[in-house]
């Protein structure tokens, strides 16, 4: 009976992107691990054979009746389903790849070249149309396209960085596609990914990440401690300024919004000093932290802060630098640019921003920027007496009926009901 069913490495080979597997591993679940396998068609027995413990005592840790201690028991699991050492804690075992260690910057990272293309394809994309159509081809091509080579030996070691890397644009276009819960899901599964790889850059970048998503979650606290978790990595790698400035930026943000302004002017102003840096070189797996993305948080900043007049001079230079073919972050500069004109009182000066805010493509595929086009034209109600603002909250609500047509397949269920 046992010849039918999958072979168990092969099942954990693609499962190794995925979140259960991961979570099951980074708490070092094995009752977790053994259920996720036999709902995959592994047997009970085959799964005490292979790791060489008694079906009484898998049922026990199945059930949550005991916990796998021993480390001997670990390495057995390790080996038997070709599980990486660095998921459980674990030296690399003996099958293995060669590890990978930090690379100086200015030495090749080797990352696979089909990795890398679909990286930027991916990239370019979501920048252009918005991750809300975008997620479910990046998961399935962790899935089908990296996720089985995690275990494959002759594997190129960077594909832990490819995954990783993958793994936290998922969570990007998640978050982009208004679902922050599977956003902290993948982004928990990209650090440990990362750590295996070797690329302590890649990590602290993954940290950045989950301090954003920590701020739109409205923990702060939370923000500022993956800020600083990302600033102490970057004590670890190369300096790579564009990466450390990001970080600085993060904590400012979070420190605003914590009320701290005095705290985050101190880290916005390193933010600014570490970015005018000259770059050492590129990295292939982030995103580039340039002047137009430092120019729209620092806006975001200044506004929590309450500085509005600092805060609108950076809020015009991030769109004044940013380049046309990037509309998701055109759109979201342009709703923080209106904002600051609101808390001023300068409605005619919103308006101006809100009609060239509407004229942007219609079908971007971001409820993100739905949610913050709500969000803008609740802060208008209160001025509708006015009749250029009176006139933009019409436009507001036709934008807002195309919007929910073009984009009624990626929008969250809880939202379809929503009125525009």
């Amino acid at each position: 009976m046992d010849r039918a069913q999958p072979e168990p490495r092969d099942v954990v080979a693609g499962l190794l992107s995925d979140e259960r597997l991961l979570g099951a591993c980074a708490r070092r679940d094995m009752g977790a691990l053994f259920r996720l396998l036999n709902h995959r068609g592994i047997s009970t027995r085959r799964i005490a054979a292979a790791v060489d413990i008694t079906q009484g005592r898998l049922y026990d840790y199945m059930r949550s009746k005991s916990r796998v201690e021993k480390l001997v028991i670990f390495e057995q699991i390790a080996d038997a389903f070709h599980i990486p050492g660095q998921l459980l804690g674990l030296a690399r075992r003996p099958w293995e790849p060669a590890p990978t260690q930090p690379t100086p910057i200015g030495q090749d990272l080797s990352p696979d070249d089909d990795d890398l293309s679909a990286m930027d394809a991916f990239r370019n994309a979501d920048r252009q149309a918005g991750g809300g159509r975008l997620y479910g081809a990046v998961v399935r091509h962790l899935s089908h396209n990296v996720g089985p080579r995690l275990v494959d030996a002759s594997s190129n070691p960077q594909i832990f960085a490819a995954a990783a890397a993958l793994s936290e644009m998922a969570g990007w276009m998640a978050h982009d596609s208004g679902r922050n819960d599977l956003a902290f899901r993948h982004f928990t599964r990209a650090l440990p990914l990362a750590r295996a790889s070797g690329d302590v850059p890649l990590a602290a970048n993954i940290a950045a990440s989950n301090s954003h998503l920590a701020l739109q979650n409205g923990d702060p606290a939370a923000a500022v401690h993956w800020a600083r978790t990302g600033l102490d990595l970057t004590g670890q790698a190369p300096h790579i300024p564009a990466l450390t400035a990001r970080l600085h930026t993060m904590a400012a943000r979070a420190l605003a919004a914590a009320s701290q302004p005095t705290a985050a002017d101190r880290a916005l102003d390193t933010a600014h000093r570490v970015l005018a840096e000259l770059p050492e070189a590129d990295h292939p797996w982030l995103s580039p932290f340039d002047r137009a993305a430092l120019a729209s948080e620092s806006a975001l900043v200044l506004t929590d802060s309450a500085r509005y007049g600092d805060a609108l001079i950076h809020a015009e230079q991030a769109i004044a630098l940013r380049e046309s073919g990037r509309a998701r972050s055109l759109a979201l500069s342009r709703i923080t640019l209106v904002r600051i004109h609101i808390r001023c009182q300068e409605l005619d000066a919103a308006v101006d921003i809100g009609h060239e805010l509407l004229a942007a493509d219609p079908a971007l595929g971001s409820v993100r920027v739905i949610h913050q086009l709500d969000g803008l034209r609740q802060l208008l109600r209160p001025h509708r007496g006015h009749p250029p603002v009176r006139d933009l909250l019409t436009r507001f609500d036709e934008a807002g009926r195309t919007r929910m047509l073009l984009l009624a397949d990626i929008i969250p269920t809880t939202d379809k009901g929503t009125a525009p």
